[in-house]
């Protein structure tokens, strides 16, 4: 009796926490519900990707992978704080109009200077990539290259899915006041909506769909993943990556993806790119669908005729099973090896893709125990 009434309590706080809990979002509904209705990729109350796709292999390989990531670790978090550059946030926006400037902020997080806005991806400043603040994926290191409340007004922030690695909670309260506009795929907006977030400013886009906000305009494509925040609501949302087309440059931000011949369709619409920013950490064989390994990430590049591919997705979470390094190494080998021109910026490194762009493999000198904050090179 006493073992029946403990898994009461607990089942009642977790449907308690489940009913209540602002950062699990919304359960779906708000003003994008008929649009998802009419979407050609919704059925039975689910998106679905451009093939076939599965979150993971097997059953087993679902057992095999859990139990490997919680009793193996293979170098997956860093043994000292990783390099950065310290964020001069009164620079950002103040460059000239035309030209495009770009600071990688850690995974998926990057701001964006073009055409006079300041555009904000998939912003997480949170200490883990989680709905709770004592589990989940910690970040790596304790101090950020830029202070949240530093940030200056940003023109739009976009938003590739609801996962908790792009889309977090504390973040977006802490942001709101400076948000010019939100750019999200369908359903994401029923999230921000029940965090306050005004309904006017925030654009909610299927694939194909886009958007003129002042001279640059955002446009939602296919990706290959998968969407959800509370365990049972995978797919009531959609991902998406991001064509973002100035007056005069082009970016692409893939999200989170798999491989997939779309990303050719990409190239031929909207190519060539001045920067793709595309992932190249989390891939794990166990899940080979839904995130690239680091030379499917260059392909990636290839078939959308970039210029300059700035990988992200890597350096910030352990999310797989692969050492935390592992991903900016791979990815430099196949960018060599395929004559891509590739852009590794520490954390916090403001650059142009149209000067020379940072290479170093800063990465290999951690181990060593000389990671610092670098003086702003931007």
């Amino acid at each position: 009796m006493g073992a029946l009434f403990v898994l009461t309590v607990l089942l009642g706080t977790a449907a308690a926490f489940y009913a209540c809990a602002p950062q699990l979002g919304a359960k779906g509904g708000g003003d994008g519900l008929a649009m998802t209705r009419e979407s050609d990729h919704f059925k039975d109350g689910k998106f679905f990707n451009p093939m076939e796709t599965t979150i993971q292999e097997s059953f087993w390989g679902s057992v095999v992978s859990f139990w490997k990531f919680a009793f193996t670790d293979n170098n997956r978090v860093p043994e000292h704080p990783l390099p950065f550059v310290k964020v001069d946030a009164k620079a950002i926006g103040q460059g000239a109009p035309d030209e495009l400037r770009v600071t990688w902020l850690g995974h998926s997080t990057a701001i964006i200077e073009m055409d006079g806005q300041v555009i904000l991806t998939d912003p997480v400043f949170g200490k883990r990539a989680s709905p709770v603040a004592f589990a989940g994926p910690k970040q790596f290191n304790e101090e950020l290259p830029l202070n949240i409340d530093d940030l200056p007004a940003i023109d739009a922030v976009m938003i590739s899915h609801d996962h908790y690695d792009h889309l977090d909670y504390g973040t977006i309260m802490a942001l709101e006041g400076r948000i010019a506009r939100f750019f999200v795929p369908l359903g994401v907006a029923a999230h921000l909506e029940r965090w306050g977030i005004d309904k006017e400013r925030i654009v909610e886009l299927d694939w194909r769909q886009g958007f003129t906000h002042g001279p640059v305009t955002y446009t939602a494509m296919p990706a290959r993943h998968f969407s959800g925040r509370a365990g049972l609501d995978a797919y009531r949302t959609l991902w998406c990556s991001w064509v973002i087309q100035g007056k005069r440059h082009k970016v692409f931000f893939g999200g989170d993806s798999g491989y997939f011949d779309g990303f050719k369709g990409i190239g031929e619409k909207f190519g060539p790119f001045d920067l793709c920013m595309i992932e190249c950490g989390a891939y794990s064989p166990y899940w080979p669908l839904i995130h690239m390994a680091p030379e499917q990430t260059v392909q990636a590049h290839l078939d959308l005729q970039g210029e300059t591919l700035m990988p992200i997705h890597w350096g910030k979470f352990n999310l797989s099973l692969h050492s935390w390094d592992e991903p900016a190494e791979r990815v430099t080998a196949a960018a060599e090896a395929n004559g891509v021109r590739l852009a590794v910026p520490l954390m916090g490194q403001r650059f142009s893709p149209a000067e020379a762009v940072p290479q170093a493999a800063w990465w290999r000198q951690v181990p060593d125990g000389t990671a610092q904050i670098v003086a702003n090179a931007g």
